[in-house]
């Protein structure tokens, strides 16, 4: 039997664990339950992956975001391992031949999101399944005290009560001592290994900074801190505006939200990962699966709702463990548009009620019917037909989805998919008996071979088009004839959000809505936000250790390169600030530099301390940047 490490150099390519990973993953192979508080970066996934390829069976992990499953499935792929996701994208006969693949394949990997759980299909075949392990990921959104509560994750306990003998793993980033003795108690855990990992980022400066000019002061960040740089922005507007803002200014940028397509998505992202646009500008949707180690900057243009979120944005920087920084940047008013905001996601029964029926007549579902089905869902379209504010609409479907009632799933790509409905010997007497649709065939054979029989195949009709010497066209209407035929099943490509209903279409009338509830979800939410805006005001106590306090971490130790402790160092330091002052007023004098040529010929003994020195110039116009960004004397 292989060991850990040898199946982590073999996959991943590591020679060694980071803590507490061994430890996390003894206890898992020990037969144990296991809960995982590893902050984003910490290498959450190795925990469950690696002993899973050391046991016998397939490993069942659940996950709700849609795009996030099928990252970790590809990533898995590419490394020689197989595994297969289902989702609420997926047809009946393709999640059918997934289970059995699973059951009878050598399928490693089944991720599914929890809402798959409860469904007639799953369940049958759950029991034919060899399961080693249960690893739930995003394991707050079990909690009612968590920031992204989802009532499908409270079937999990039902699927522990199937594999009884089956150990489970329970990941996060962000959980309070509420949220972990909420996940222990609703999965049922059985006396838990309880594995963290401090919340402190040694590499990791936590600023905050307001001002007057947000577009300005953004400039002078990006210009004194080099490197990759992610700017979270709150609209998808805001993200294009600002980028395009951003390029004018002589900084390389381009932008993400769930409104591109899936090839735009791919190409902003490639290009900013591939180091060809510095900035990333993107809304809260961009991140997820993300490897790309070496951000040096996380800038927050919009206050986050939520410190949990925000610790999980800013913790893309830096992964590399190397300095980095993790930065707000803030309006005075900036904290009164957030308490609306959160205001406004907190909807009346009412707009609940309203938008459950213009949902049902929308999709045009019978009372009683519905449940399990998945339509695609456009809201513009949407809020167009029955006049409602695109911000009411979007908050009621959250607050409905946390009820149990839908389920939203943002925008993914699904590329297109065949599977071949007919045995090898039907197909060739088709083709001998249809030259027209032969050629088709023979080239979708070439391209995907016998594994079209076995399973669903994701293809491309470009590739198969040029392979054949047909227009795309021609080929789309050709496989939708052989579909209609019955030799086939292709399901198109598509790009859309897709609302799942988790129970059949009631009665507006009588809609179940748990009132105690959304009156404690709004609390919270208010509770929540007060504390980012305590997070963002508060000039007296180190940030990370805030941030660790929040996470009942609690600690005496500062981190010393925060805001609140550089400010702090340098009031105890002011013969070394004057000394930085003066410097600097005598090199720029003598000739205009860049930020790094300053900093060379300064070399000082405290990087962060030099930094805070030159912006304080800046900010009382001591010194300025060019349009070339180099910095002068005023």
């Amino acid at each position: 039997m292989d060991t850990p490490e040898q199946i982590l150099k073999r996959y991943w390519g590591y020679d060694h664990f980071r803590p507490p990973q061994s430890e996390i993953i003894a206890s898992v192979l020990a037969g144990k339950d296991v809960v995982a508080l590893l902050p984003t970066g910490g290498g959450k996934s190795v925990c469950f992956q690696v002993p899973s390829m050391i046991l016998d069976g397939v490993c069942l992990v659940i996950t709700p975001l849609i795009a996030l499953m099928e990252d970790q499935v590809s990533q898995l792929k590419r490394r020689g391992i197989a595994a297969i996701a289902i989702h609420s994208g997926m047809s009946r006969g393709e999640i059918d031949i997934a289970l059995d693949n699973c059951a009878y394949g050598k399928i490693k990997f089944l991720y599914l999101s929890p809402e798959r759980i409860q469904t007639d299909l799953f369940l049958g075949r759950i029991e034919k399944i060899k399961v080693n392990l249960i690893a739930v990921d995003e394991a707050h959104c079990i909690s009612q005290w968590g920031y992204d509560f989802r009532p499908s994750y409270l079937l999990i306990a039902d699927l522990k009560a199937l594999k009884p003998d089956v150990p489970t793993i329970a990941l996060t980033a962000t959980a309070t001592k509420e949220v972990k003795s909420d996940i222990i108690e609703k999965l049922k855990l059985d006396q838990p290994g309880v594995y963290s990992k401090s919340f402190a980022r040694e590499n990791l400066s936590f600023v905050v900074r307001e001002t007057e000019n947000k577009e300005k002061l953004l400039l002078q960040v990006l210009q004194k801190v080099n490197g990759a740089a992610i700017v979270y922005v709150r609209s998808r507007k805001a993200t294009e505006k600002l980028s395009a803002w951003l390029s004018k200014n002589k900084v390389s940028a381009t932008f993400y939200h769930a409104g591109l397509t899936h090839n735009q998505r791919n190409e902003h992202q490639l290009k900013w990962i591939d180091g060809d646009d510095r900035v990333m500008v993107a809304t809260n949707a961009f991140g997820m699966g993300i490897d790309k180690a070496n951000v040096r900057t996380v800038i927050h243009m919009d206050l986050p709702e939520t410190l949990e979120a925000y610790y999980q944005e800013a913790g893309r920087a830096g992964r590399d463990g190397k300095r980095s920084y993790a930065v707000i940047i803030f309006h005075p008013l900036d904290v009164k548009s957030l308490r609306d905001k959160v205001e406004q996601s907190q909807p009346e029964i009412d707009q609940l009620k309203k938008t459950y029926q213009a949902l049902s007549n929308y999709f045009r579902l019978a009372e009683g019917s519905g449940m399990g089905e998945s339509f695609d869902f456009d809201l513009s379209a949407f809020v167009k037909r029955y006049e409602f504010a695109p911000v009411a609409v979007y908050a009621a479907l959250k607050k409905l989805q946390e009820q149990g009632l839908i389920q939203l799933s943002e925008s993914f790509y699904r590329p297109s998919r065949l599977h071949f409905q007919v045995t090898k010997q039907k197909l060739y007497e088709f083709q001998v008996a249809n030259d027209h649709f032969d050629i088709l065939l023979k080239g979708l054979l070439r391209l995907y071979g016998g594994e079209l029989f076995s399973t669903y195949v994701n293809i491309s009709e470009t590739q198969v088009s040029r392979a054949v010497s047909w227009t795309i066209p021609e080929t789309k209407i050709a496989l939708n004839q052989l579909r209609q035929l019955q030799f086939l099943d292709y399901e198109q490509a598509t790009d859309s959000p897709q609302i799942t209903w988790l129970t059949p279409r009631q009665d507006v009338a009588r809609l179940q809505l748990n009132k105690v509830q959304l009156k404690e979800r709004r609390s919270l939410a208010i509770k929540k936000m007060e504390t980012m805006i305590e997070y963002v005001r508060q000039t007296h106590r180190c940030r990370t250790q805030f941030i660790q306090s929040y996470f009942d971490e609690e600690t005496f130790e500062t981190c010393g390169v925060c805001d609140v402790c550089l400010e702090k160092k340098k009031k105890d330091s002011m013969t070394e600030v004057k000394d930085y002052h003066d410097q600097i007023l005598i090199l720029l004098k003598q000739q205009p530099m860049t930020s790094e040529e300053l900093e060379k010929a300064v070399n000082p003994d405290d990087h962060e301390l030099l930094i805070e020195v030159i912006r304080e110039m800046l900010d009382a116009n001591e010194i300025k940047y060019d349009e070339y960004w180099v910095l002068r004397v005023v």
